[in-house]
């Protein structure tokens, strides 16, 4: 499967994590919202100027500014 940054996927797109990148902090606090590396995850929505992004890991919804989605390399 090819790896492609999660923003760039479309929505109803799915994939699945494979890396996350960012600051140690910003590590954690995705980790703490359950976007971790073999977490299945699906593009629910853009916005109409493309920020921010909604998604769907673990059951949630949640909602990611462009730049952050752009750090999370899924295969898709």
């Amino acid at each position: 499967m090819p790896v492609r940054r999660l923003d760039e996927l479309k929505p109803g797109e799915k994939g699945r994590i494979v890396k996350v990148g960012g600051t140690r902090n910003y590590l954690r606090r995705l980790r703490d919202m359950g976007l971790v590396a073999g977490s299945d995850i699906e593009m629910e929505r853009i916005a109409p100027l493309g920020d921010p992004v909604e998604v769907k890991v673990k059951g949630y919804h949640l909602a990611l500014r462009r730049e952050e989605a752009a750090g999370i390399q899924v295969e898709a």
